[in-house]
């Protein structure tokens, strides 16, 4: 067996790994609808103890307030798929963490739990970083996946995330 893993879900951890050990820095991840897709593919990659901090699995909003302090009014005036919540499981993650660089995923996978504003394939990245602590402008983006099936969705999601959280995702803000 070659891993538990889709090779194109490796080969960026992979990249995400060496580029973070490259620098010295390490990640944080808190999923949502992936439930620990992208962590798993981080922790495929060998060393990436030196780069993975922690990752929380918060599925439910409950673990997303209790884990990450995620409000209960951001859930409940938004849902726990929107940009305010996705940037705030970021920023839980980074709070809560050692981490340099958090992403945060929170979606809807289906077959069910899509609404017309918000279908299945619904998907809300966001990314926070230890230096920009104090920064209230959400870095964060709804994905509209035109995905037929929950493992599909599942790997588009994990495939961005893991994107986002390559350096060339986020250096060119600084």
């Amino acid at each position: 067996m070659n891993g538990l893993l889709p090779q194109d879900i490796i080969e960026l951890a992979q990249k995400v790994v060496d580029a973070h050990r490259e620098m010295g820095t390490t990640i944080a991840v808190a999923e949502s609808c992936t439930g620990g897709l992208v962590s798993a593919a981080l922790t495929e990659i060998p060393g990436s103890s030196a780069v993975l901090d922690r990752a929380f699995i918060s599925y439910s909003n409950d673990a997303k307030m209790e884990m990450l302090g995620v409000p209960s009014d951001l859930i409940e005036t938004f849902g726990a798929v929107s940009v305010a919540v996705a940037w705030s499981m970021a920023q839980g993650a980074i709070a809560n963490s050692s981490a340099d660089l958090a992403v945060a995923i929170t979606g809807i996978a289906g077959p069910d739990g899509g609404t017309d504003k918000k279908p299945v394939g619904t998907v809300v990245f966001a990314r926070a970083r230890k230096k920009d602590a104090e920064d209230t402008e959400p870095h964060a983006e709804l994905k509209k996946f035109e995905c037929t099936t929950r493992p599909e969705v599942r790997h588009r999601a994990a495939i961005c995330a893991l994107e986002l959280l390559l350096p060339r995702s986020y250096t060119q803000q600084a």
